[in-house]
């Protein structure tokens, strides 16, 4: 292509850039028909989540309460039965919320304050991967150890067992349980907050169409 050609395309692309503009924004505004999405995905992704996390809760009271409570080997919380059956409570509810699109704003809240005090107390000072890896910006000396630690298994395995049964349904990892689970749940609850429960397919929709819709 000459400088000459290239200059008459891009005088007619200069030329032509509103209207192509005018029909990206059409068509991002007819897009906002299907804004329920996103709001109803997350939704449907967290419920699951934090349901697991507040019957699992309820299923190890005890010891997850031991653990809440023991300054050796877990946090060392004061009142842990009592942080337990809260924080089990909330998620428990959380995620049944979270289903039907009910105070979902409101419910977000609790949930991110659950996400933050998890990060701080359990995740954060094995930073931020939530499985070991041994390259990337995220990882750090734990990490790094932690795959060397994962090579040397592996070669043990190889050397005396069926390594290729172990894998047949996925690698061996290291779980490094950093923040990284955490943040990204703390952000679309945060969504979610700034959101709602999105249109048509939640509780909420109907409640304030009904009830509020001035």
């Amino acid at each position: 292509m000459d400088h000459k050609t290239f200059s008459g395309l891009m005088a007619l692309v200069i030329e032509r850039a509103p209207a192509i503009v005018r029909l990206v924004r059409r068509a991002c505004d007819r897009a906002r028909y299907l804004d329920f999405l996103a709001p109803l995905l997350l939704r449907l992704y967290l419920a699951p989540v934090f349901w697991m996390a507040g019957t699992k809760k309820f299923a190890n009271f005890s010891d997850t309460a031991d653990w809440f409570g023991n300054s050796e080997w877990g946090l060392g919380l004061p009142m842990p039965y009592l942080l337990v059956f809260l924080v089990a409570l909330l998620e428990t509810l959380g995620a049944l919320f979270l289903l039907f699109g009910f105070a979902t704003r409101l419910m977000s809240l609790p949930l991110m304050v659950i996400m933050v005090f998890a990060a701080l107390t359990t995740h954060w000072s094995n930073g931020w991967l939530a499985v070991a890896t041994g390259s990337g910006i995220f990882a750090n000396d734990r990490t790094m150890g932690a795959m060397e630690r994962l090579e040397q298994a592996k070669q043990i395995l190889q050397s005396q067992g069926d390594y290729q049964w172990l894998t047949e349904h996925g690698n061996l990892v290291v779980l490094n349980n950093g923040i990284e689970f955490a943040a990204t749940y703390f952000v679309m609850l945060l969504v979610l907050f700034f959101i709602g429960g999105g249109r048509f397919i939640s509780v909420d929709y109907w409640l304030v169409r009904k009830y509020f819709n001035d």
